[in-house]
């Protein structure tokens, strides 16, 4: 048992009697500690072991371990360790129990020997230690023979996990330039196998791709450049490639990698370069100023802020106005643009030196001149047919408005500034000058009257003038000429109103009846002056007067008072007016002034009708009677029309039963009207009535109206001298019924209600249908109206002649 011991580690062991001696084995791991006793029983047994005799004194107990640690990984399972109790005899009568982490799953004990075994294979990164309780018990009283214990198990780790980086990617900067030994960046490997094991756990770094540009510290993983003067514009971006071995770089170990981009800042060490010496351009002479010349570009072999410029053009004083240059923000090249107006014909060619330099500079890399460029610009114009020029865009010319046609009123003048000088031609814009008041010489440009001014209706104009070249591009250019008519005293002053004053009866002398003011359409310089007088008669005017203020106006003022409208009703004054031109105009106007019984306020109410009869050359009471008769005039004409209708209306009512007709006329013979409203409407024959249409040749054919009604009343006149036989009867019937015959467009004669004469004694009969009313017929079926008869017997009575109709 001794040797046992000894061979898996050094045993503390109390013997007391008949007491449970505990055992207690610890392991020794190689690079790791001794693992400790739990519970009093260590330090008691230490204090024993010391000799101490201050302990009280127990009851014997030991227990005796064998090495209790397992290897992980180990799929096989085998005893890792044993416990065994003083007062086990082997004879079983102690039985062994194992609780704790993982009993029963990775670990069992033989309750007969007290040996522990493993059931399964085990992994140190997952659990490194495992704390178990162990317990004896009699199987007979089944009590426990001794305290429980505890005790841990240790897996054992082996080199299993490669080391891996942490915070990929890595990505980093540093400024080209920099000197050896900058730091770049650090990269950081972890091993998930034990670090207090051997070297499962200890880890080198060490760099496969970037040298020699770049070194890694092996124990720290931190990246420093090892070369001098990296150049970003050689190239701007490396990728180094860092190893990461465990077992210290030992044969055996695992590895891994990983990528490190470092990328290389600008610093300002280039300056700008043109490309070229010369640059050379061209402009047309009419570009416009801001036209865009050309451009040019300085390379900079930075980025940034770095490769920002200025440019800058040198010349002498004359040119450098006529040209400017700009930095394009985007693409920091140079644009070149036309500052000021091109003349082909002054100058052809500019010359000018351009500079560029760098906005930002940085004297550790390069010097203040290294820092700027310069380059030689030559701009040629050129030449372009241009439209002639007038040596003044705007003139203002004054006209008399009494110019004579064909006076001169000014001149225009335009050249052609190209080299070849082109004839011009002058015109007028026809849309500015539609009175065609001036022309314009073709040749000169002298600008002649036209035709007569006239101030008051036109005071200015604004003519255009059109200078165009006489070659086939027909080139033209304008200006505008203002031409101002200058008034003269041409017309005369006028009363600006008809004025109608009047004057009340008793009105004192002195008095103001009428403030006269006057309207001239001239307009002088010095402005307006008007002078009132009268009328220069042998004897002074008893009545009125004028009186001129001196300021345009004038007033009638009367020169009595004993104004009445027994002795006159109106006066009339000549008032003369003259204006202060040179020469001097007048105008006379007489003014009519009604004497009127005006109320107390000075108000004359009819002073309107008064006015209008006093212009009649009547007075105010015989024009008020005239008015009144012409009045009664017009209502007596409408009493008696109506009362000459009503009359008519009653005739037309009268029946023809109520007459006492000859006995030489027949009854058949009825006249027919058809006033309206009268008793002969109500008149029903035994065919319905066919009205006449008018045919557009009968009034050819037919009588005129007045020349059938004389017909009618002679025959009417002398019917009782004329028979059957008589040839002006006869002749006047075939004439009617030849008229009837031939006319297509009425109805049969038998409807007709239209005679008014048929004849007596008639061989042939009755050609009217009125006497079938009297025809055998049945008499509960009559076709007429049983009415009586309505008809008109005016003819015979010699009646109306518009009573009449045929």
């Amino acid at each position: 048992m001794a040797s046992e011991e000894e061979k898996h580690g050094w045993t503390v062991k109390m013997s007391m009697p008949s007491v449970l001696a505990m055992v207690t084995v610890f392991s020794m791991i190689p690079g790791g500690v001794l693992s400790d006793m739990r519970g009093t029983q260590g330090l008691e047994a230490q204090q024993l072991a010391q000799g101490s005799t201050h302990l009280h004194r127990r009851l014997k107990r030991g227990w005796i371990w064998k090495q209790l640690f397992v290897p992980e990984e180990d799929p096989t399972p085998r005893v890792i360790g044993q416990l065994k109790s003083d007062y086990d005899r082997g004879e079983f009568s102690i039985k062994y129990i194992l609780s704790g982490e993982g009993a029963g799953d990775a670990f069992e004990i033989d309750e007969y020997s007290g040996e522990i075994r493993t059931l399964k294979k085990l992994d140190r990164e997952e659990k490194a230690f495992y704390v178990l309780q162990a317990q004896a018990i009699n199987r007979r009283s089944n009590e426990p023979v001794e305290p429980e214990s505890e005790f841990i198990i240790k897996v054992q780790d082996i080199n299993d996990n490669a080391p891996q980086f942490q915070n990929e990617p890595y990505v980093s900067s540093i400024p080209e330039m920099c000197p050896t030994g900058t730091t770049v960046a650090q990269v950081t490997a972890t091993d998930a196998d034990d670090p207090m094991f051997g070297n499962n756990a200890k880890l080198i770094y060490s760099v496969l791709q970037g040298e020699p540009y770049f070194s890694v510290e092996p124990k720290t993983g931190i990246i420093v450049t090892s070369w001098p003067n990296m150049d970003r514009e050689a190239r701007e971006q490396y990728l180094v490639v860092v190893q990461v071995k465990d077992m210290l770089g030992l044969s055996g170990g695992y590895s891994s990698s990983t990528t490190v981009t470092v990328s290389l800042t600008d610093v300002n060490d280039n300056g700008p370069t043109f490309q070229h010496h010369l640059y050379t351009f061209a402009v047309p002479e009419n570009a416009a100023v801001g036209t865009t010349v050309g451009r040019i570009m300085a390379q900079d072999g930075d980025t940034g802020i770095n490769a920002r410029m200025t440019y800058s053009l040198e010349d002498d004083l004359e040119e450098s106005s006529t040209f400017i240059i700009k930095t394009d923000p985007v693409t920091q090249g140079g644009v070149v643009l036309l500052a000021k107006p091109l003349d082909y014909e002054t100058k052809r060619r500019f010359v000018m030196a351009a500079e560029a330099v760098n906005d930002h500079v940085d004297t550790r890399f390069l010097t203040l001149d290294e820092f700027r460029d310069r380059t030689t610009l030559k701009i040629v114009v050129e030449d372009v047919d241009e439209p002639p020029v007038f040596l003044s865009a705007a003139s203002e010319w004054k006209v008399p408005e009494n110019a004579a046609v064909g006076t001169v009123v000014g001149s225009v003048s335009a050249r052609d500034t190209d080299a070849v000088n082109n004839p011009i031609r002058y015109s007028i814009d026809k849309r500015s000058d539609n009175t065609k008041a001036f022309r314009i010489d073709p040749n000169n440009g002298t600008i002649t009257v036209a035709k007569a001014l006239d101030r008051e209706t036109t005071d200015w104009y604004n003519v255009t003038v059109e200078a165009k070249e006489t070659t086939l591009n027909h080139l033209s250019s304008s200006a505008v000429v203002f031409i101002k008519v200058l008034d003269i005293n041409d017309n005369v002053p006028r009363l600006a109103r008809d004025y109608q004053p009047f004057i009340c009866e008793g009105t004192p002398a002195g008095e103001l009846i009428q403030l006269l003011s006057v309207v001239d359409l001239d307009d002088p310089v010095e402005g307006h002056h008007f002078y009132f007088s009268m009328v220069s008669e042998k004897h002074i005017n008893p009545n009125f007067t004028i009186r001129d203020n001196q300021d345009n106006t004038a007033g009638v003022v009367a020169r009595r008072s004993t104004f009445t409208r027994k002795d006159r009703t109106q006066y009339l004054l000549p008032v003369v007016v003259t204006d202060s031109g040179s020469p001097a105009l007048s105008s006379t106007s007489t003014l009519t002034i009604s004497v009127c019984s005006c109320q107390p306020a000075g108000h004359c109410p009819t002073g309107g009708v008064e006015a209008l009869a006093l212009s009649m050359g009547v007075s105010l009471q015989t024009l008020l009677g005239l008015l009144v008769c012409l009045v009664t005039l017009t209502v007596l004409s409408v009493l008696m029309l109506v009362v000459r209708r009503h009359r008519r209306k009653q005739q037309e009512g009268v029946e023809v039963e109520d007459l006492e007709l000859p006995e030489t006329v027949s009854q058949k013979v009825l006249y027919y009207g058809e006033p309206a409203g009268g008793g002969g409407a109500d008149l029903d024959f035994c065919q319905p009535v066919v009205p006449l249409r008018h045919h557009p040749r009968r009034r050819d054919r037919r009588l005129r109206r007045e020349d059938v009604r004389r017909s009618i009343r002679m025959s009417l006149r002398e019917s009782h001298l004329i028979g059957p036989d008589d040839d002006l009867f006869r002749q006047f019937i075939l004439d009617r019924l030849a008229e009837a015959d031939q006319d297509a467009y009425v109805p049969p004669f038998d409807c007709l209600r239209t005679y008014s004469y048929e004849g007596a004694g008639s061989p042939t009969g009755s050609l009217s249908s009125l006497e079938s009313c009297s025809l055998e017929l049945e008499p509960e079926q009559p076709v007429c109206n049983p009415r009586p008869f309505v008809v008109k017997l005016t003819p015979w009575y010699w009646g109306g002649e518009e009573d009449t109709i045929f």
